[in-house]
């Protein structure tokens, strides 16, 4: 059986050419890690594994292919910040045609906000006194962030703050189209816009309507139907709210998996996908509106990098990530970057159990193995930073700033 390292001599695994100098003693390699000193001089095989690696080119195309169809359809969009957490990547957004950034806690937008990026809507509700403050000092430092809310009582709340910081906070009522958080569509959401009406310290300006359900429906067909049902409820209470008099400029939804469906939705204004700009093998297993299995929309651009520190046997090499360096919600492990006979299983908290199929090529003891990750946004939230990538050359380390910000 061929050997890896053969294998790599000769094949799409083999280095780009690499500027600059092309060995570095460890010393060297984590003073230039530390002060982000690493375009033209450091190649993936230098990083320390496992390490969280981000293609740049797949990751541009995915950004620009979204931004392009969306705003093509006279759409907005505001990708969710919960997928990458990183200031660094919302800005690359923004510049791209994006009109903010979406994040799923205050702890998420604070980091945003004080990164410089505006355009801010935070998906999930805040609720209770200490957040509360948060939100208000959060508001004066970023005025135009937009806070969910789904009952009056929270919605009061808000009201008082604001009004005691002589301040209006900018508000989107969050309809239930998913297992997750938000009042029913109709007229239980109708009533409480028109019960806010009265809050002077609070602007109504957006219904969120985040069907995350319809997202993962396997089958483009089926989830279609499913995403078209569904939104077709939030579509209606904006009509609802607009023959009261009562002005909804924004209907906010859709995600990586229904983002070619919500956009041929009238009435939808704004779409808030976050998995497209680095994919996983959870979308990836969603099929094409071509009818391949396989949803090919967009390119895995985010992979773990991970060395074989053990061998053995012939039939099995340990690679060094493992439930500490992947996502472990979902029933399927990573899949390797490139060679569908190299098969991975969990094999403890910091190891990866690699396999081969029958003729596949192996690996050896020092061998690096890159996997595409299960899912994307807990994956991401592992890791302090993200080496980016152009072909096998290191050129940029963006930091996760946001990472663990889940309060």
């Amino acid at each position: 059986m061929q050997s890896r390292r053969a294998f790599l001599a000769g094949s799409v695994f083999a280095p780009a050419v690499l500027l600059g100098k092309t060995s570095y003693s460890w010393a060297e390699i984590e003073k230039m890690i530390a002060r982000g000193d690493v375009k033209g001089k450091l190649s993936k095989a230098d990083l320390p594994t496992p390490a969280l690696v981000l293609d740049l080119d797949a990751f541009e195309h995915n950004v620009n292919k979204m931004v392009g169809f969306v705003k093509g359809k006279g759409r907005a969009i505001r990708p969710h910040g919960k997928t990458h957490k990183c200031p660094e990547i919302a800005r690359r957004l923004v510049a791209a045609g994006a009109v903010g950034a979406c994040a799923a806690k205050l702890s998420e937008a604070e980091v945003f906000a004080q990164a410089g990026i505006r355009g801010l809507l935070i998906t999930t509700g805040v609720v209770g006194p200490y957040k509360i403050e948060r939100a208000v000092r959060l508001a004066k430092l970023a005025p135009d962030t937009i806070f969910c809310v789904d009952n009056i009582k929270n919605a009061n709340d808000l009201n008082e703050a604001a009004r005691a910081a002589k301040i209006k906070l900018n508000i989107a009522v969050d309809l239930w189209v998913s297992n997750r958080t938000g009042i029913m569509p109709g007229e239980p959401a109708v009533a409480l816009v028109e019960a806010m009406q009265g809050l002077s310290n609070l602007k109504f300006t957006t219904l969120q309507a985040y069907a995350g359900g319809a997202s993962h429906v396997t089958g483009f067909e089926a989830r279609k139907k499913v995403s078209q049902e569904v939104m077709a409820k939030a579509v209606e209470t904006r009509r609802m709210l607009e023959r009261k008099g009562i002005a909804c400029s924004h209907l906010t939804g859709g995600s990586t998996g229904t983002y070619n469906i919500d956009a041929d939705i009238d009435g939808i204004t704004e779409l808030q996908p976050g998995s497209f700009m680095f994919m996983d093998v959870d979308y990836n297993r969603i099929g094409g509106a071509d009818g391949n299995a396989v949803y090919g929309d967009f390119k895995n651009a985010l992979t773990v990098f991970t060395t074989v520190v053990s061998k053995p046997n012939d039939d099995l090499a340990i690679v060094d990530g493992g439930l500490k360096a992947f996502s472990t919600d979902k029933p399927f492990p990573p899949k390797h970057k490139t060679d569908e006979g190299i098969n991975y299983a969990f094999g403890g908290d910091e190891h990866g159990k690699i396999t081969f199929a029958r003729g596949a090529n192996t690996l050896s003891v020092g061998d690096k193995a890159e996997f595409i990750i299960p899912h994307c946004d807990p994956s991401v939230n592992l890791y302090d930073k993200m080496f980016c990538v152009r072909g096998e050359n290191v050129e940029a380390i963006w930091k996760v700033a946001a990472r663990g910000m889940s309060q």
